[in-house]
């Protein structure tokens, strides 16, 4: 049975005039005094700004807009997108710094640190309890180790990018080759690549292609390409191993690599290669007429069975904010389990450790909810790629990474072998080095 309210089946005169008459002026006065609640006080409006390079407003308020306005009635919530004129450099110069920015680890150094913008969450963190133990570990020592303080800049936003194996069901079907598993083996890939790679009727089926730069960045050993104590290509041994397991697959005759990145990793979506390399990206376009699949990314003979992957943006803060406190709830809100869940059921990867919200990948999405998600929690994510010492010099993330590339693709055209790749791959890093300390002057 449903229960009444208590004071639906007390009579009127009870509440009324006659009070005493109904059991004692005391009792009446502690009924009036348990209703009446303290007004809260008034909280003054204002604007809160928020900066990203790359998301859309349209994502942003698919995701967050009408959660942070019901639950932040008093801010006005501005979203700024860098653009023309709007980077955050001109932002800056104009004297316009936002509240709250999105950075990430690649852009970090030139776009937040360098330019001054940096505050260290530390104290929010500790004065609010907010438990960073939600979060995958491996996220929060990224951020740490990015700012080269010992502070925390940033809070893990979905999504990140972990590294899985496209293939496409019509060519295998097609060949009567049985499709990729989980937990395959790049030999086993190999083996496969070369199966699916041929010629028929004058057409060149490929059995491979790869987002290079992104299988080399996101390792399974989390190598850096600089060195984190030196000035110089880190490891050369272990980016010898890593050259040569990719290079193999270009060596197959007829699975020849684009002339650049971008063409390489759009080949997959013109439906004539049967399996691609890449990160499960939620802005990667397959065109619908490709029937794709994807199973866990390939373990590598000796390295840890570790998913590679590139981790997540950060909302961050800036030190130039006169919000701090609200910017900080607002972060959490947006951090939120539900936010987060539902982002999880739409094919968004999410930063936390949640088992269920893990689960839920794609749940709720018209074409993930029909592919093989749960591949993507098969093995746990790398540890963060080592940076480097805060007394050295460093190279921006993006500089590092078209170094690499430029060193792999000269080696897979037959421009230098293995040995001159990265010897030039050092030189190249060198020169920057070189450059960033002239600026310094």
């Amino acid at each position: 049975m449903k229960k009444r309210s208590l004071f639906a089946i007390v009579p009127a005169c009870l509440l009324g005039l006659a009070i005493t008459a109904c059991g004692g002026n005391e009792t009446a006065v502690s009924i009036e005094k348990a209703e009446t609640k303290p007004a809260e006080p008034k909280k003054e409006p204002f604007t809160l700004t928020i900066f990203t390079e790359g998301v859309k407003p349209e994502e942003f308020d698919a995701r967050f807009r009408g959660r942070l306005e019901k639950k932040f009635p008093h801010i006005t919530f501005q979203y700024q997108m860098s653009g023309t004129g709007a980077t955050i450099n001109d932002l800056v110069a104009q004297k316009k710094i936002p509240d709250i920015m999105r950075i990430d680890v690649p852009g970090m150094k030139a776009k937040y640190l360098d330019l001054g913008l940096a505050y260290g969450l530390d104290s929010l963190v500790k004065t609010s309890k907010y438990d960073l133990k939600r979060f995958e570990p491996v996220f929060i020592q990224e951020m740490v180790n990015a700012g080269r303080t010992g502070e925390l800049y940033g809070l893990p936003v979905p999504p990140y990018f972990p590294l899985v194996l496209y293939y496409n069901k019509t060519l295998f079907d097609q060949f009567g080759v049985p499709y990729p598993k989980d937990g395959m083996s790049w030999d086993d890939i190999y083996e496969l690549a070369k199966k699916m790679t041929r010629t028929e009727g004058g057409v060149v089926y490929r059995g491979f292609s790869a987002s290079v730069t992104a299988m080399l960045r996101d390792n399974p050993y989390s190598l850096p390409i600089l060195d984190p104590a030196s000035d110089q290509l880190a490891d050369p041994e272990k980016w010898r191993t890593l050259f040569q397991n990719l290079k193999r697959f270009y060596d197959i005759p007829n699975n020849t690599m684009e002339k650049n990145a971008n063409e390489e990793i759009n080949a997959f979506g013109k439906g004539k290669v049967a399996m691609m390399g890449n990160q499960h990206n939620i802005y990667l376009t397959i065109p619908p007429e490709i029937d794709w699949d994807i199973v866990s990314y390939p373990m590598l003979e000796g390295a840890p069975k570790l998913m590679g992957q590139r981790g997540p943006a950060y909302w961050a803060i800036t030190q130039q904010s006169e919000h701090k406190e609200e910017a900080f709830q607002v972060i959490s809100e947006m951090l939120a389990d539900e936010v987060q869940l539902a982002d999880s059921k739409n094919g968004i990867p999410t930063t936390l450790v949640d088992p269920e919200i893990k689960k839920a990948l794609g749940q709720t999405h018209p074409l993930y909810s029909q592919k093989n998600m749960k591949t993507v929690h098969t093995y746990p994510p790398t540890a963060p790629t080592p940076k480097r010492k805060a007394e050295l010099t460093d190279v921006l993330g993006r500089t590092q990474e078209a170094i690499i590339f430029e060193a792999f693709q000269k080696l897979t055209n037959n421009e230098a072998d293995l040995n001159t790749a990265l010897r030039q791959a050092d030189e190249r890093l060198k020169q920057e080095i070189a450059l960033e300390k002239s600026k310094g002057k």
